[in-house]
């Protein structure tokens, strides 16, 4: 009986110890909004907690009631919870730089443990910019700008940030962290797969971000993120127009139908007819669907599918005489350019316990684009004079990928330290065929009145397999305290298996090519204080010669070999710092961008285009965005850049160019914005935006030879341009207007110096347009 009694003592002691309480309860802010997926950690053992779910309820099991509040931009909190349901208010921490930043490392960070210049359009700038185009957000941005015009460019564009205004693979498009294109196809034309009605906010990290992403990322990255569905059923129905022919579609929709499963819809159709330039006009329609299902508090399963039909006319840049006269008449009657992208991405984020947590993604996609270009037609003369032909190409590109990505970040008690690992693999099988026009011309007007297309008169026709396969790891460490040290490492390997169908007809022989690269990353951050912080960074970048350049250069090796193009290397060595407070933001960068074997395109005597690694180059400047609220209805931001751009070491033609300016190069950019939202008018805003544009080379330096013995450089002047935006939100109606280039103003997006008509080509910028648009919100 003694021996009875004291083993069931015993059992009752070791139950007693061991008994656990489930806690309920819901995490909100300040304004009763839920929380979705903060840390409820208990606080007497680290590997126990759990994450709210999208209605911000928890349930969790302890022995010990107390436990720990986390969750980024939130000021963390230690409560003991009630066997009641638990009804938990977490505070914004708005006194520090607790700005949440998910592109640094695909994981959600502060910005003040980002060691790089990084810049963030949320959800109230592109609200209140109501922006009909991707280049009204992104220019925002210190150092950013994006060359596009409503007037003519649909959305085609060309990009500078650290480097000159190009179409060169320097940017890096993604959307929630995953890239739009494959690495080695040309991903200049990815913005156009864009679905600009579902960004919930825009992260632009600048500089090298390839120990991250890989190759592409060098002078900025530019992380376009979906909108998530929302708590209760929401939506709207838009439309937009202005008198540069543009018309806009939009539909949104989103809800969680229970507190597990969500989604979001959001499609626009935009079209333009009878521009300001004629041959101008182009349609697009785009549609994105996101489901977001909490399969427990652990698992999360996101689904994106976006589906992009496109087709634009490729007006053409204007000549020196048209442009200053103000003449709009395209010399294009019939080239185009036509895109079907498909995009699916599903991503399974687990959360194993506090300190470790997995992310897999897989990304198909389904590419086809058409064009008869605009820049391939060439007009034929005798004595100077049009002889009434001319040539030109139609192509067809279009590949499929298949992604994988894995990746998991692992937290550790020792000094407040992470590491982060991935891998990743992208096949892209392409293909590719080009086949020559004969252009009929107007001898009178030079205008391009007509084509006929030669069957199987192939420039090129290849099949390309490219296999990108990657792996990276990321170290923070905190060594003492509002000091942090960032180093990453990445390794990529590059396999291009090319074919040339044509068996030596045209085009270099079947080739393999092969690149590899190593890109180190080290950052240190010290935060002198809760609203002010200092960081220096160390970067490299790289990028390898895309497929339609190595395959179609104008120069192919001896015996038919594709030529030897080299991969371009980047270093980049940064400074920088930021202030918050409740009136003053300030944020301000200084970099080297040096590079190896950058690639350029260049023009020859005949006016084809062909590429070349240009030897060395360095952008060398400083970013800066400054932001004043002098009362809380009234914002004054202004963000620019000063740059110089050169060519370290570089030969063409026998001339040596070294140490010279970069042509299409300004030194000097900037973006003003002005934001009034009175008091005495409820939901009205009101806006003010300053462009600016400095002075550039065209051509480059002492290119143009005067006929007496001396040379000269082609410039640009640049531009200043004022646009004024309102907006009124009443109940569930929106309505807005916008007033562009109010005073008229004269210019180009860009400029460049065509040596074979020995004068500048112009993109023209918008004339003076009114643009107004009206939601309706349910």
């Amino acid at each position: 009986m003694k021996h009875i009694i004291i083993t069931a003592f015993l059992f009752w002691a070791g139950y007693s110890l061991n008994a656990q309480t489930e806690y309920k309860g819901q995490v909100t802010d300040s304004q009763q909004n839920p929380l979705v997926g903060v840390t409820i950690l208990s606080a007497t053992n680290a590997n126990k907690g759990v994450s709210t779910d999208a209605s911000g309820n928890f349930s969790i099991s302890l022995q010990n009631p107390e436990v720990i509040l986390r969750y980024i931009g939130f000021t963390e909190k230690k409560i003991r919870l009630e066997p009641r349901f638990n009804a938990l208010t977490l505070n914004e921490n708005t006194e520090n730089l607790s700005e949440i930043i998910i592109s640094a490392s695909r994981e959600e960070q502060k910005r003040s443990e980002v060691p790089g210049a990084i810049s963030v359009i949320s959800a109230k700038n592109i609200e209140q910019t109501k922006p009909f185009g991707i280049e009204q957000l992104v220019n925002q941005a210190p150092g950013v700008y994006m060359s596009t015009s409503k007037a003519s460019s649909n959305e085609q564009h060309m990009m500078a940030v650290r480097s000159p205004i190009s179409t060169k693979s320097l940017f890096l498009y993604l959307e929630d962290g995953l890239p739009i294109r494959p690495t080695a196809v040309f991903n200049h034309n990815a913005l156009l797969e864009m679905n600009d009605v579902t960004f919930g906010r825009v992260e632009v990290l600048k500089g090298p971000a390839s120990s991250i992403y890989g190759s592409e990322a060098i002078g900025g990255s530019f992380n376009f993120i979906t909108k998530n569905p929302t708590e209760e059923l929401h939506g709207s129905l838009g439309f937009q127009a202005n008198d540069l022919g543009l018309t806009k579609y939009d539909f949104e929709a989103s809800n969680y139908t229970n507190n597990k499963f969500g989604f979001y819809l959001g499609t626009q159709y935009v079209q333009r007819n009878n521009g300001p330039i004629q041959h101008s006009d182009y349609e697009k329609f785009a549609v994105t669907f996101k489901t977001v299902y909490h399969v427990n508090p652990s698992i999360t399963w996101i689904q994106v599918f976006d589906m992009i039909d496109y087709r634009s006319d490729m007006t053409g840049a204007l000549s020196e005489e048209d442009y200053k006269a103000g003449n709009y008449e395209s010399d294009q009657t019939f080239t185009e350019r036509v895109a079907k992208a498909f995009r699916y991405r599903t991503t399974v984020d687990k959360i194993w316990n506090p300190n470790n947590k997995t992310s897999f993604n897989f990304v198909f996609r389904n590419n086809e684009m058409d064009q008869i270009p605009s820049y391939r037609i060439r007009q034929f003369r005798e004595n100077g004079q049009l002889t009434g032909y001319g040539s030109g190409e139609s192509n067809t590109n279009k590949f499929n990928s298949f992604v994988g990505l894995l990746q998991h970040k692992t937290s550790f008690n020792f000094l407040n330290s992470s590491l982060i690992a991935g891998a990743s693999v992208d096949f892209s099988p392409q293909t590719y065929n080009a086949e020559t026009i004969d252009v009929y011309v107007d001898p009178l007007t030079g205008i391009n009145t007509g084509y006929r297309l030669n069957n199987g008169d192939y420039i090129l026709n290849y099949d390309a397999d490219i296999l990108n396969t990657a792996g990276y790891l990321q170290y923070e460490i905190t060594p003492f305290e509002n000091f942090k040290i960032t180093a990453a490492l990445r390794y990529d390997h590059f396999e291009y298996h090319y074919n040339n169908l044509l068996d030596g007809k045209a085009g270099p022989k079947d080739s393999n090519n092969q690149y590899e690269n190593w890109a180190p990353k080290i950052g240190f951050n010290y935060n002198l204080s809760n609203r002010s912080g200092l960081y220096v960074n160390y970067s490299n970048g790289f990028t390898p010669p895309e497929t339609s350049t190595l395959y179609r250069n104008s120069y192919v090796g001896v015996n038919g070999d594709v030529f030897n193009l080299k991969p371009s290397n980047y270093n980049n060595y940064e400074a920088g710092g930021y202030f918050v407070s409740e009136k003053w933001k300030l944020d301000a960068a200084l970099y080297i961008l040096d590079g190896k074997n950058t690639l350029v395109t260049l023009r020859n005597d005949t006016d084809e285009y062909y590429n070349a690694n240009a030897g060395k180059t360095r952008s060398y400047g400083i970013e800066y965005g400054v932001t004043f609220k002098p009362v809380p209805e009234l914002s004054i931001a202004y963000n620019g850049s000063y740059a110089k751009h050169r060519y370290v070491t570089f030969y063409e033609g026998g001339i040596d160019y070294s140490g010279t300016d970069q042509d299409i190069a300004p030194n000097l950019l900037g973006n003003a914005q002005v934001n009034y939202q009175p008091t005495f008018i409820d939901n009205f805003n009101f806006g003010v935006e300053y462009e600016m544009v400095e002075k550039y080379n065209t051509s480059f330096e002492g290119q143009i030879d005067n006929g007496d013995g001396t040379f000269s450089t082609a410039t640009y002047g640049g531009y200043n341009v004022f646009n004024l935006r309102a907006s009124y939100r009443l109940k569930q109606f929106e309505v807005w207007a916008q007033a562009l280039n109010i005073f008229d103003t004269l210019y180009a997006t860009r400029v460049s110096y065509n040596i074979y008509t020995k004068e500048n080509n112009y993109s023209i910028g918008n004339p003076r347009a009114f643009h107004a648009g009206i939601r309706f919100n349910f």
